[in-house]
């Protein structure tokens, strides 16, 4: 038997799909199926997609309208909302959004996609919720998974009957896994695996890739080596001998949302930072993913502040018309990327990679708690007020500080999940 799986997503924003390219070496045919786009679809079950993803995406960017964008977005917010974690208690009721979306299943809501992939005996793997719920209640006859991409989850990740499901999940926390079980979602249906990263940015188990990176990056996080001189030992024990010198200036990747929430941060940025961009110093990356119109807007303002002669050296722009192009064009750039400054979502895992976050503003609960988790842990840290970067962004250089959040999160989150996930599919399964 083919050592192949189902590899299912959705393309709303780019967390569910980030999360499962990592799993694409194993997909079926190679490929990535997008639960609300695939080919043959039908209209209706498209139409139910295509509804939540526009009003997602509408009230992300609505959100920075005073008072009534914020009060659209805190109603919208209520219905993915994670509760405290303490005191711990039986959270295993179902929520309003299960409860919302269960008729539209009676109705036949993924029912066609289901049928599909029944015609294949292989593992069925999601990375969000719904397709798995799909699978569950049109009884996929073979093993139903569901990859978490977030470091806390609410409880529209676990079925309407937890106890009496088969849904096995892959955690990338400590915290998805205390949470599923406070959701009534048994103990052997969990997998503490770690989020899966790009094998690209890794290498193999023995990270000899991702070492050869963070060895480059030290350097440039630590330009008066405060950190490496204090931490010698265990750099070159989890690391190994650093090079002599960088070859490149500092780089900071800022990174815009699905949604295409706070562009207007990675102009600010550049327009605070020009001097130091001018005389080579920094290289800004701006992602602006796969948005033909945040691509246009950046190319616009960065032309409008005089930087335009900068593009492809001091500025450097990320848009490609697929997801699959902007994955490997992003996984390319972090390999000689610094810093990551973005918001909290699924990159935070990204620390994983020796990256240290400057983390934007939250936009939902979800986000609240990554950041929460990102803080916590060490691995990242609230950006400052942008009028004043300049400041505050070499003063966290020179003291080490990135230095010592890039190795925190270097060491202590966990790598190995894309081998893990793949390793426990095919052990589960008996492939």
């Amino acid at each position: 038997m083919a050592k192949t799986a189902w590899i299912i997503s959705i393309n709303m924003g780019y967390g569910h799909q980030r999360t499962a390219y990592p799993l694409k070496s194993f997909a079926e045919g190679g490929k990535i199926i997008s639960a609300n786009d695939y080919l043959g679809i039908p209209e209706e079950d498209k139409r139910i997609w295509e509804s939540s993803r526009g009003f997602y995406e509408f009230v992300s960017r609505f959100k920075k309208v005073p008072f009534l964008g914020e009060f659209a977005f805190y109603l919208f917010d209520l219905t993915q909302k994670i509760n405290e974690f303490y005191p711990k208690r039986d959270l295993s009721s179902s929520s309003f959004t299960q409860r919302r979306t269960l008729p539209l299943f009676e109705k036949g809501w993924g029912k066609d996609l289901i049928e599909k992939c029944s015609k294949k005996n292989i593992p069925f793997v999601s990375t969000f919720f719904n397709p798995a719920f799909m699978a569950e209640y049109f009884k996929y006859p073979r093993e139903i998974f569901c990859v978490v991409c977030d470091t806390d989850v609410s409880r529209s990740w676990a079925p309407m009957n937890p106890k009496k499901s088969k849904i096995k999940y892959f955690a990338p926390t400590g915290r998805v896994v205390s949470r599923l079980r406070l959701y009534g979602v048994k103990k052997e249906n969990i997998i503490l695996s770690g989020y899966p990263l790009p094998v690209e940015n890794i290498g193999s188990k023995k990270m000899e890739t991702l070492k050869e990176d963070m060895g480059k990056r030290l350097l440039n996080l630590d330009p008066s080596r405060r950190y490496i001189n204090n931490y010698g030992s265990l750099i070159t024990e989890k690391i190994g001998k650093l090079p002599k010198e960088s070859k490149r200036p500092l780089t900071i990747m800022y990174t815009v949302g699905g949604a295409g929430a706070q562009k207007e941060i990675g102009v600010e940025l550049i327009r605070r930072l020009k001097k130091s961009i001018n005389e080579g110093r920094l290289k800004i990356i701006l992602v602006a993913g796969t948005k033909n119109n945040i691509k246009d807007y950046f190319e616009k303002e960065i032309n409008n502040g005089g930087l335009g002669e900068l593009m492809g050296q001091g500025i450097e722009l990320i848009y490609e018309n697929t997801f699959e192009k902007y994955y490997d064009a992003f996984n390319s750039a972090l390999r000689n990327t610094d810093i990551l400054w973005t918001k909290p979502s699924e990159l935070s895992f990204y620390a994983g990679l020796g990256l240290p976050i400057i983390i934007a503003p939250t936009i939902g609960s979800q986000e609240e708690f990554n950041r929460n988790w990102l803080i916590k842990s060490g691995y990242g840290a609230d950006q400052k007020d942008i009028e004043h970067v300049k400041d505050w962004l070499f003063d966290w250089l020179e003291s080490g500080y990135f230095a010592k959040m890039a190795m925190q999160g270097f060491i202590e989150v966990e790598k190995m999940g894309t081998f893990k996930i793949k390793e426990e599919i095919q052990k589960c399964s008996g492939l």
